[in-house]
């Protein structure tokens, strides 16, 4: 809880800094276009979360992301799919691919930082090829979701990525599973060494992983009414950094789904933030960079003073 509550000072003093330099960014439509540009980090950020606490890394979650759009935009366009077919069908794409990455991670014993760069180049060529190279554009169906707004200027999308976090944070705390997961990314040979076997739970997180790749798809082919193959890329690292400025250990045993939105929120106020400021897209670049650097470091720390 204290953790969380230095979060939100951090994320307070932000919004005061930039408030301060722009008396325009402290707005409702600044906080609203927040709100609205943030679902498919957050559902990535969830997904990382989760992936990093057992030990792992899930570095395709970009490409999946754009493979699942261009399922998406495909279906719908070229087999006259209604939206919740094509998002089904994308789900299942999602999930196939967590659990092709999940199974050759574990059971091969890869780590999974190269089984998911490896990932990452297939699932990114598979929307190529899907889409042929193209951008599909699909319009008005799908693009509701994200001009539509269902309270305080907010889209239905919004809506659904808190929901996503509350149930990742109750599945992290509040059952077995979660205290599963943690104990995996705290010492994988002392579970194994209680008679609990990892590998489900291993593979399992890459399966949820891909999952919510499909929401997050969903959330972005909404706000670009459009499918494009090139979507999504870096994203994954911005999604890294947000769970790791949210206190989710790169080593693994420690990690909050709440702490990781929080640093969704920090990421999309300092963008959004710098460019309100009129600041250039390469010094932004750079000045994310460098924050992402600064949370490594300071989770760097965190793991050699609980370690000490």
């Amino acid at each position: 809880m204290t953790k969380h509550l230095s979060l939100l000072l951090a994320l307070f003093l932000l919004i005061l800094f930039f408030s301060l330099l722009n008396p325009l960014f402290f707005s409702m439509p600044t906080i609203q276009a927040i709100g609205n540009q943030i679902p498919d980090l957050t559902f990535l950020a969830v997904a990382l979360t989760l992936v990093m606490i057992t030990g792992g890394i899930d570095l395709s979650v970009g490409s999946v992301l754009a493979l699942c759009s261009s399922i998406i935009g495909v279906h719908m366009i070229s087999n006259g799919a209604s939206l919740s077919e094509a998002f089904l069908i994308s789900l299942f794409g999602g999930a196939l691919c967590g659990l092709i990455t999940g199974t050759i991670t574990t059971l091969g014993k890869i780590p999974s930082f190269i089984v998911t760069l490896g990932m990452l180049e297939c699932a990114r060529g598979v929307a190529y090829l899907v889409t042929d190279s193209q951008t599909v554009y699909i319009g008005s169906e799908v693009g509701v979701l994200a001009e539509s707004t269902v309270f305080l200027g907010v889209s239905p999308m919004f809506i659904l990525a808190i929901v996503i976090v509350v149930l990742g944070q109750l599945l992290l705390s509040r059952t077995v599973y979660g205290r599963y997961l943690v104990a995996i990314g705290t010492n994988l040979d002392a579970v194994r060494l209680s008679g609990i076997n990892p590998t489900p739970y291993q593979i399992s997180v890459f399966i949820i992983s891909g999952t919510l790749c499909a929401f997050a798809a969903l959330s972005l082919t909404a706000r670009l009414a459009s499918s494009d193959p090139n979507a999504a890329i870096g994203l994954e690292l911005s999604a890294i950094a947000a769970a790791v400025i949210g206190g989710t250990s790169l080593m693994g045993g420690r990690g909050s789904v709440i702490g990781s939105f929080i640093g969704v929120l920090i990421i999309a106020v300092l963008q959004t933030g710098l460019a309100s400021l009129g600041i250039d897209e390469p010094t932004k670049r750079i000045i994310t960079g460098a924050v992402i650097v600064f949370a490594a470091l300071m989770d760097f720390w965190r793991t050699k003073q609980l370690r000490a």
